[in-house]
Order: C-alpha cells, then structure tokens, then sequence
C-alpha cells in the first residue's frame, strides 16, 4: 500500500542525505520521482545535503497546488513512481493535505523530509499537520549532538554565536554561522537556558555547574 511517511529530526540530523539515498535507491531500479523542495540552502530548485551531494528539484511556491502540479505532469505522458518532498516544514498545512491526496488518490508514495519545531521550540505548521496525517513517522537515528556532547533535541537560531527566541518563524540559514543569523542544535537543558557554544565559551562555566549564594561568614 502506497504511504505518506514523515521522516522528521533536528537540524544536522541527516535528513535530506536520507532523501538523496531514497532518490538514488530508487532511480537505479529504473524508478522516477518528482522532487519537491522549499528555501534549500543550495538555492532555488535544489535539494542537497551537508555532505555536499546534491540534485534539482521542483521548489515550491506559495499557494502552489502539488496534487495538481502531480496530475498534470501524468496527463503529459510523464512518470512519478515516488514523491519525495524535503523542507516539507516549510510547507502550508493545504500543501500538505494534497500530498495525502496525492497518496491515496494516485497510488503514489510519499517520503516528506523536515524538522518538527522552529527555533522557538513551536511547531512548524506544516510538521504539525504531517504528524495528524502520516502513515508513519520516522524519527532519524543519526543523532545530531550538542555542543555539550548530549543528544541534540531542539533547533536554536543565532546571531552572532548569541542565541534568539524573536524574529519570524522562517529564515533560512545553516547550522555553523557564528558571525550571522545561523543555526545550532541543542540539547534541551542548554536550548533552556539559551546557552550555546560561543556563550559557553565566553562564560568560561562549566555547563553543571550553577551560581549559588555563599553564606557571609
């Protein structure tokens, strides 16, 4: 039976090397996909991972319809055995609903790749809306790691190396980019506490230990 499957993780996690290995698998059995992708950091119409592999792909467009979009490439003759739609976090929950049609209408499966909270630790609505209608969903086991060497559970955005919990939910960016609005995993302790490797550093702390008060003698 065809699927709709949620492969979901932090940043750094792997996700979209995972997409290009479904691609690879597939197209070497003679298989074709559609490739959908929305704000890639390789740029419009790519889909690439952190390994430096990479490979086009239909972007998405805001009110874009990929049922539709699907339907119409069949009526030309065209082949889609597969779909495979990564940044699906940055999708409308809308976009989302015709990638199930696209399931259970068509026949065809569905590998949706993306991270399920922003860096607010909120949900991302099209993450959300993917976790009420997935088949199944799939947490990757490449676990991405904190600074502190704990298993990185939440998405901070930097500037600076500084950790921010204001500005708009989507600006893309990449994790490793301390000098400007960039990305870092977290565990959730030090996401908590809004601590991040550059703030560490310049604290000097160590991440256990706290400031207490000292009675006065």
């Amino acid at each position: 039976m065809p699927e709709l499957v949620f492969f979901s993780g932090t940043m750094d996690c792997g996700k979209s090397t995972l997409a290009l290995q479904i691609e690879h698998n597939r197209s070497a059995r003679g298989l074709q996909g559609m490739i959908f992708t929305r704000d890639d950091r390789a740029g419009e119409g790519k889909l690439s991972s952190r390994l430096g592999l990479v490979t086009n792909a239909v972007e998405v467009a805001d009110g874009q319809d990929l049922y539709a979009h699907l339907v119409e490439h069949l009526s030309q003759g065209r082949r889609a055995d597969y779909v495979i739609a990564d940044e699906a976090q940055f999708l409308t929950p809308e976009q989302i609903d015709q990638l199930a049609r696209v399931v259970d209408d068509l026949g065809v499966d569905v590998f949706a790749f993306g991270i399920t909270t922003d860096f607010r630790s909120k949900l991302f609505p099209g993450s959300q809306r993917l976790v009420e209608l997935a088949d199944r969903v799939e947490v990757l086991q490449v676990e991405a790691l904190c600074w502190c060497g704990a298993r990185a559970t939440h998405n901070a955005r930097t500037i600076g190396g500084h950790m921010v919990v204001e500005g708009a939910q989507v600006v893309v960016g990449d994790v490793n980019q301390p000098e400007d609005i960039g990305y870092e995993v977290l565990c959730r302790r030090h996401h908590r506490r809004r601590m991040t490797a550059a703030t560490a550093r310049a604290s000097a702390l160590s991440p256990d230990v706290l400031p207490i008060e000292t009675a006065s003698p």
